[in-house]
């Protein structure tokens, strides 16, 4: 393929729920036909079977019981087998993937090896690329089942493994390139391999991410995120029915947003897509015809308030000593101890004793990613408070820093509810505010009123 034809290749994911079952994967292959630059496609695992998976890797049964979720995990992929007619070639690979399933979630120490549990959680996408696959070929498009770990190469941290740019360029440019005119790739997302070829996983939610990755190794010129939204909303609209879908969004916004928890795309879907200017489209996979959010580099409006998201399960942390005040190295000891235990700092806020900062605990339990190790080496050279139940509310837009009234808006909505903590992101793009769980549902919808209704 020449680089001309190449610049307009078309990197397209589809997540979870638009891979439920034959209906949905029916939907999806109607867009990736109605469009000649889809050239790789990129999976998730089918709605319900990565839960199926993270809940035998990560908790100790009895043989009984992982049978039974592996019951349900092949039942939800034999459904779709069924209605595909039952091909030969794709049951017998399909079972020797359950099969090869079953073997890793009967190992004895499962629960207890990162690696295992990699293997076990990449079945879900291996599963769900062969079937959808066998689906595209039926409407005559010319589908391969690829396995993108032969092209995802990564460092060998299980569970959340970090990209190799360099290696993946290379291996998709002697893989993929040379038969992309011809052929539509359909891969599987959140997975990869390392140097030694052992299966590696990029994180929950890491398809988007994958997409992006192949987008930018393959220099395309977009990259489709399908899933069952129209686009993304000013705010989930499960909390207010008032949201409404963006038509656009910029690179920085769409980051911020992802950051501070939306879910419709990965935190780290933007930094491909921002290297190689690579355009992301968000679109329902059920309902291709409303539309989406396109994510641009320049948008044709900055509005001071673009969005406004939640990320919930959040614990504040606050280390405090009268040493501090006028002293040297307080906050480089602090953060260093937070990097050895590999924690991630959301907002931070300074006085002249103290340090507040705040953490996702998903586990919604302190002691699940701020360990007694952590604490104790805090505790050896100040007082450490640790608060959780709360959530971070983010409204997000642009010159944030310097419009006027800006900040004025949004105090004025959420002046009845308590702030824990305030903060200007290092950024023009982002206000975060720090709210108890039971009050972060009226604290987005009174925002949301008061910016955008």
């Amino acid at each position: 393929m020449s680089d001309k034809e190449l610049n307009g290749v078309n990197v397209a994911k589809f997540g979870g729920t638009s891979v439920a079952n034959f209906a949905a994967m029916s939907n999806c292959a109607k867009i990736i036909k109605n469009n000649p630059a889809t050239r790789v496609v990129v999976v998730s695992a089918s709605a319900g079977v990565t839960n199926l998976l993270v809940d035998i890797a990560n908790t100790a049964m009895s043989k009984e019981q992982i049978k039974q979720k592996l019951a349900e995990i092949e039942a939800i992929q034999h459904s779709i087998l069924t209605d595909l007619g039952s091909p030969a070639d794709v049951s017998d690979k399909l079972y020797q993937l359950l099969s090869s399933l079953s073997d890793l979630a009967l190992h004895e120490e499962i629960i207890h090896r990162a690696d295992l549990k990699d293997a076990l959680l990449s079945h879900g996408e291996r599963m769900s690329s062969l079937l959808f696959s066998q689906v595209l070929k039926q409407i005559d498009v010319n589908a391969e089942n690829f396995d993108v770990r032969n092209v995802l190469k990564t460092d060998s941290q299980f569970g959340k493994a970090t990209p190799n740019l360099a290696a993946i360029k290379a291996a998709a440019a002697n893989l993929m390139l040379p038969s992309l005119e011809n052929t539509v790739f359909v891969t599987q997302g959140f997975i990869g391999s390392d140097e030694q070829g052992e299966t590696t996983t990029l994180g929950r939610g890491g398809s988007d991410f994958t997409a992006a990755l192949l987008a930018e190794a393959l220099e395309a010129q977009t990259c489709e995120i399908w899933t069952d939204v129209i686009g993304v909303y000013t705010t989930d609209p499960r909390i207010t029915a008032a949201a409404r879908p963006l038509p656009e969004l910029s690179f920085e916004e769409a980051a911020e947003m992802a950051t501070f928890g939306a879910k419709v795309l990965h935190p780290a879907t933007m930094e491909p897509a921002l290297r190689q200017n690579i355009k992301v489209f968000v679109g329902s996979s059920r309902e291709p015809e409303k539309g989406g959010t396109w994510i641009v580099k320049d948008c044709e409006t900055q509005p001071a308030y673009r969005a406004i998201t939640r990320r919930k399960e959040q614990v504040m942390v606050t280390v405090k000593t009268p040493k501090m005040m006028y002293a040297q190295g307080f906050l480089q000891r602090v953060f260093t101890i937070i990097a050895k235990h590999k924690l991630s700092v959301d907002l931070v806020t300074t006085s002249e004793i103290s340090v507040a900062f705040t953490l996702d605990n998903p586990a919604n339990s302190v002691t699940e990613q701020l360990n007694k190790a952590t604490l104790d080496e805090l505790s050896e050279f100040c007082d450490v408070k640790v608060e959780d139940n709360y959530d971070l509310v983010t409204v997000v837009g642009n010159n944030m820093h310097s419009e006027a009234g800006v900040s004025n808006r949004i105090f004025n909505a959420v002046a009845e509810h308590n702030l824990r903590m305030i903060c200007y992101g290092a950024n023009p793009h982002n206000l975060s505010l720090l709210v108890k769980d039971s009050a972060s549902a009226e604290v987005v919808c009174a925002l949301h009123k008061a910016l955008f209704e």
